[in-house]
């Protein structure tokens, strides 16, 4: 369905998937009400209905159908990131600089997902390795907002996020190296948990870096279904080094002491809609009887430099490396945004060590920052969704780069310091109506006490219903 004049786009109908989320529609299986063969043919059919999105990569013809009992999601339609290997289908880590070939074995985190009983359709759209808060390119279309098609649907887990949001899924495999997960969830209105380091299976080639910045999971619709998510995957391997989290069914009786941080570390101002979205997010936190008070963080001015530098790193090593991706890999073929990343590295590799020093550093001015308080409020993003092409990597580096700093602001902290952290969509934009979404982060091991509160919001303030616009 299409409305011309705010130009969204969604599959919302009335088949077996109707307007459930994840949990409502594995119920309904349970109870025999639809088949996982009637929900993964009708999910096909919404994937077919918002093809102008643009977000999907790949598609499994026919699906793996997974059903039965097994898995708290049996038989619930999805897709997974085309930067994870799923056996049998390629992964073109969104490049244009390669030729991929099919992957030979599921990745272990597909494997973690696949034990909570999922129906895989095929894989979702990113911008090239990830590296863009937008899901954009050089040539081609770029994935773009079921909220209004001419804006951005963040990125990197753009096409995850564009496919949710829009109805297609109930939800879908998101991962998340500097926002990835929660910026793309706050473009599209959605719930994007990033979760502590470690707890969920790892990624391969990022637990060989020297700082492991990547966290797998999902972006849903709803809060439960964040959490069921969390309790299944937890269920097939679960950390010891960190606190179980289980199944959160709700919010807590226990009241929090909440910090409140509107302009970021390094000192970028938000909007004017960003600031109102947190701003009435922090009172109704109060009105539910937690304490929300001002908080600093004393980030080292470089942070935002070093992280900077460390993505340029990884854009070296995947030039230098580039042909275990394919063999046909030429460098000179990646986007403007991974080729400036890598010239700037090569100025600047002898900094490696102190980058890598003071980024570990970053922990010790985060737990300063959270002592005595339970959870921190902040925005997701500096500014509200950009139009198309703000985020290009057609864009000349510098500014581009000028621009992506200007944007995300926020969500790197909780990468380098490993902690867990949570978008939830809170408002929407004065001029266009788009989702703003907020961020609430915690100390590591502490995904519990998030979900409670997520809940809480919900509860209070429902999340507004792209069917319903």
């Amino acid at each position: 369905m299409s409305d011309e004049k705010r130009n969204t786009v969604h599959a919302f109908r009335d088949d077996s998937l109707g307007e459930h989320d994840a949990v409502g529609l594995a119920e309904a299986i349970r109870r025999r009400e639809v088949s996982p063969a009637e929900a993964a043919r009708d999910a096909v059919a919404r994937l077919r209905a918002v093809a102008e999105l643009n977000a999907v990569q790949t598609p499994l013809d026919p699906p793996e159908l997974r059903g039965g009992t097994g898995g708290v999601f049996a038989g619930v339609p999805t897709l997974i990131k085309d930067n994870t290997d799923y056996a049998g289908l390629p992964t073109g880590h969104g490049s244009a600089a390669f030729t991929p070939r099919p992957a030979r074995r599921h990745a272990p985190f597909v494997r973690q997902f696949l034990s909570t009983g999922v129906t895989v359709l095929g894989k979702t759209r990113l911008p090239e390795f990830g590296f863009s808060p937008a899901t954009e390119y050089e040539t081609g279309e770029p994935v773009r907002n079921p909220w209004h098609t001419g804006h951005s649907a963040g990125g990197s887990s753009g096409g995850a996020a564009a496919l949710v949001a829009a109805g297609a899924v109930p939800l879908a495999h998101a991962n998340d190296g500097g926002g990835s997960i929660r910026i793309p969830a706050a473009c599209c209105g959605l719930v994007g948990l990033k979760p502590t380091r470690g707890r969920l299976v790892g990624n391969d080639q990022s637990r060989r870096l020297p700082l492991d910045i990547v966290a797998d999971g999902v972006v849903t619709r709803t809060v439960r279904d964040s959490a069921a998510f969390l309790a299944a995957a937890e269920r097939y391997r679960r950390n010891p080094g960190l606190p179980p989290v289980g199944l959160v069914e709700g919010p807590s009786g226990r009241k929090l002491r909440i910090g409140f941080l509107l302009d970021s570390p390094n000192g970028v101002t938000c909007d004017d809609d960003t600031r109102a979205a947190v701003t009435e997010t922090a009172a109704t936190l109060r009105s539910l009887g937690h304490t929300v008070e001002p908080v600093g963080m004393d980030l080292d001015p470089r942070f935002t430099g070093d992280f900077l530098t460390y993505w340029g790193m990884l854009s070296f090593l995947l030039g230098a490396t580039g042909r275990s991706l394919g063999r046909d890999f030429d460098r000179h073929r990646m986007d403007g945004l991974s080729r400036g990343l890598r010239e700037e590295y090569v100025k600047r590799w002898r900094d490696t060590p102190g980058v890598l020093r003071r980024l570990r550093r970053t922990r010790e001015a985060y737990a300063a920052a959270l002592r005595g308080l339970d959870l921190v409020l902040t925005p997701v993003l500096a500014h509200t969704t950009p139009p198309i092409g703000h985020l290009s990597p057609t864009v000349p580096y510098e500014e581009l780069v000028d621009r992506i700093l200007a944007y995300v602001a926020y969500t790197p902290v909780d990468n380098v310091v490993g902690t867990p952290s949570l978008s939830l969509p809170s408002a929407r934009t004065t001029a266009d109506g788009l989702p703003v979404g907020v961020l609430l982060s915690g100390r590591p091991g502490s995904e519990r006490t998030l979900l409670e509160a997520a809940f809480a919001l919900e509860a209070e303030r429902p999340f507004r219903r792209l069917q319903d616009v």
